[in-house]
């Protein structure tokens, strides 16, 4: 095999897991709400990192924290929450979905987990009547989840990219629940209000306790990080995704 050729996209484990009931995902994407949110809960809950993405090619990044390089897109655990989180830096372009879409299940399959939710901004106009979570889910994660909080289904319009995939894959899946929280997020990065509204949705969903007080100053302690990314992203993002999104 060609040295060049991408190797197939997966999700390396560099540890040994016990069985979880939650997979929680979140990538960069508009605003890194999402991105943001996973980040601070892995932080909160001192969750230790299993695994990691592998393949996929280019384009790649390679974060770094106080001169330590980490790998872009990194699994953790809570076995304690029952509780995996998938920590995605790297904007997963339109042709790798797919397959991250298949390595994010193939090891929730492994792990045992019996539903996944996907945290993420969207770039919507909105009033401050808006800065709410919403939800695009399954009947069964609906039914598991939603049936008791006061949390609204976002209205009409459609998911694209990795949420989409997964929850396209969950519509046909009734062993995996699957749902995705989305609330309205700004342009700047990170936008630490829309993350505490996807955290807050999650933990009144799913039995995770999180403190949501200090992420105001996690942002700003990530936010030079994090605006170097989103100008990759926004970079990447115009040379491969359409700009009309239909959010309602």
């Amino acid at each position: 095999m060609s040295s060049d050729a991408p190797q197939r996209v997966r999700i390396a484990m560099t540890d040994e897991c016990s069985p979880v009931e939650t997979l929680v995902v979140g990538i960069s994407e508009y605003g890194l709400a999402g991105l943001t949110a996973v980040d601070y809960l892995v932080e909160q809950r001192s969750m230790r990192q299993v695994g990691h993405l592998r393949g996929g090619g280019p384009p790649s990044i390679a974060p770094f924290r106080d001169g330590t390089p980490r790998h872009h897109t990194r699994l953790y655990a809570d076995e304690g929450e029952s509780l995996a989180v998938l920590v995605g830096e790297r904007f997963v372009a339109p042709p790798l979905v797919e397959d991250v879409a298949d390595a994010v299940l193939s090891t929730g399959e492994d792990l045992g987990v019996s539903n996944v939710t996907m945290l993420t901004g969207v770039p919507v106009a909105h009033g401050p009547e808006d800065h709410a979570p919403f939800y695009i889910a399954t009947e069964d994660y609906q039914d598991a989840f939603l049936s008791e909080t006061d949390i609204r289904p976002m209205g009409i319009g459609f998911l694209e990219g990795l949420s989409a995939e997964l929850v396209t894959r969950g519509i046909s899946d009734d062993s995996l629940a699957t749902g995705v929280f989305t609330t309205p997020a700004h342009p700047q990065a990170p936008d630490a209000a829309a993350a505490i509204r996807l955290v807050k949705a999650l933990t009144a969903t799913h039995d995770i306790s999180v403190d949501t007080g200090p992420l105001e100053a996690f942002a700003a302690d990530v936010e030079a990080h994090y605006q170097a990314l989103a100008e990759r992203l926004e970079a990447e993002a115009s040379d491969s995704m359409p700009d009309d999104r239909m959010y309602m």
